[in-house]
C-alpha cells in the first residue's frame, strides 16, 4: 500500500520552503538550512527568514559542510521531546558541521510503527522481541524499541554518534540498550555466522558514508547485499523490517522490489514518502520510506 506519512510532533515544525532552503523551528529555535529539494520560491519575505536563530552557510569547497551564524541566545546545544502512547522520549540537538542537529523528524512516523510492531509481537507471546538498528545515528528508532519493551541492538560506526544515543537514552529514562560501533555490513556477516536472529530490522542507510575502520559504503553498490544479509537474520513469523532511503531518485517502488527480491513477499507492507507540510501548505518529502510485517 503506498501511503504519504507525516509524523504530528509539537516540538518540531517546518515553517517555511524556497529557493534551496527550509526554515524550521525545533522546540523554541528557529534553523536555517540549506535544501536542494526546494526548487520552488520562499512564501515569507526576508524579515522572516532573517529571525532565524541559526543559520548554516555551507563552505564553497564542499558539497555538505559549512558552518553556522548563531544569534546571541542560542545555545550550542537543546532538547526536544516526542510522545507517543507510553513512550516518552528527549533527545539532545546540535549543531553540526553537516548542518544536521541530531534528528530527523520525520522519522518519528517509523517510531510509532516500531513501537507498534513491537507491542503486537508482545500480545502474540514475544516478551522481549529483539530489535537491531543499523546506521542507527542518535537513536530515535532504538529509543522507541527499547520504550516498547525491546531487546535492542544498536551499531553505527561514528563512535562519537553512539555517544550521542547514549545521552538520548538516558535522558529518555531508558536502559539497557545494547551499543555496537562498527560497520553495519561487517556486523550483519558476523551476526550471520553466530546464527542469531531478529524479530524486527530497522535500516536506514546513508547515500555514502565510511566504516569504524574506513571501510566505504555506497548505497547503490551494497544495499543489495546488505538486505540479503538481513532477511538471514529476520525470523520468519511475525517480524517487522523498517527500511529508508534518503537518495533523490530512489522511489518507494524500488525499495519494494530490493526487499521483495531479498525477504519475498510479506504478509502486509506499507511504502511511501515520508514529508512535511509548511505553514503556506507546500509539501516537501524527506525520504522514502519501506516497511513490512510478515
Amino acid at each position: 500500500m503506498i501511503k504519504q506519512l507525516t509524523p504530528h510532533i509539537p516540538d518540531y515544525e517546518l515553517i517555511d520552503t524556497g529557493d534551496g532552503e527550509k526554515l524550521e523551528r525545533f522546540g523554541r529555535y528557529v534553523v536555517r538550512r540549506p535544501e536542494p529539494q526546494a526548487i520552488w520560491h520562499k512564501s515569507l519575505d526576508d524579515r522572516a527568514w532573517l529571525k532565524a536563530d541559526a543559520s548554516f552557510l555551507r563552505d564553497t569547497k564542499s558539497e555538505e559542510r559549512g558552518e553556522w551564524r548563531l544569534k546571541p541566545e542560542m545555545p550550542s546545544r537543546w532538547s526536544v521531546a516526542f510522545d507517543y502512547k507510553d513512550m516518552h522520549l528527549k533527545m539532545r540537538l546540535a549543531l553540526t558541521s553537516f548542518k544536521h542537529v541530531g534528528i530527523f523528524p520525520e522519522q518519528a512516523a517509523n517510531w510509532e510503527f516500531i513501537y507498534d510492531s513491537i507491542k503486537e509481537l508482545q500480545s502474540a507471546g514475544v516478551a522481549e522481541p529483539k530489535v537491531l538498528n543499523l546506521f542507527a545515528y542518535t537513536g530515535g528508532a532504538s529509543l522507541a524499541a527499547r520504550a516498547a519493551g525491546a531487546q535492542v541492538t544498536h551499531v553505527d560506526s561514528v563512535k562519537q554518534v553512539v555517544t550521542w544515543s547514549r545521552e538520548n537514552m538516558v535522558s529518555s529514562h531508558l536502559d539497557g540498550i545494547r551499543w555496537i560501533v562498527e560497520d553495519a555490513t561487517k556486523f550483519v556477516e558476523r551476526e550471520i555466522r553466530r546464527g542469531n536472529k531478529y524479530h524486527g530490522i530497522i535500516l536506514d542507510p546513508p547515500a555514502y558514508g565510511r566504516g569504524a575502520n574506513g571501510e566505504k559504503w555506497v548505497l547503490e553498490d551494497d544495499i543489495a547485499n546488505m538486505l540479503e544479509c538481513c532477511a538471514k537474520l529476520l525470523e520468519d513469523e511475525g517480524a517487522f523490517l523498517v527500511f529508508n532511503l534518503y537518495s533523490m531518485g530512489l522511489s518507494a517502488m524500488l525499495a519494494r522490489t530490493a526487499v521483495h527480491q531479498a525477504f519475498g513477499a510479506p504478509r502486509a507492507e506499507q511504502m511511501g514518502e515520508l514529508y512535511f507540510e509548511d505553514r503556506s501548505k507546500k509539501q516537501i518529502p524527506f525520504g522514502t520510506y519501506y516497511r513490512f510485517k510478515r
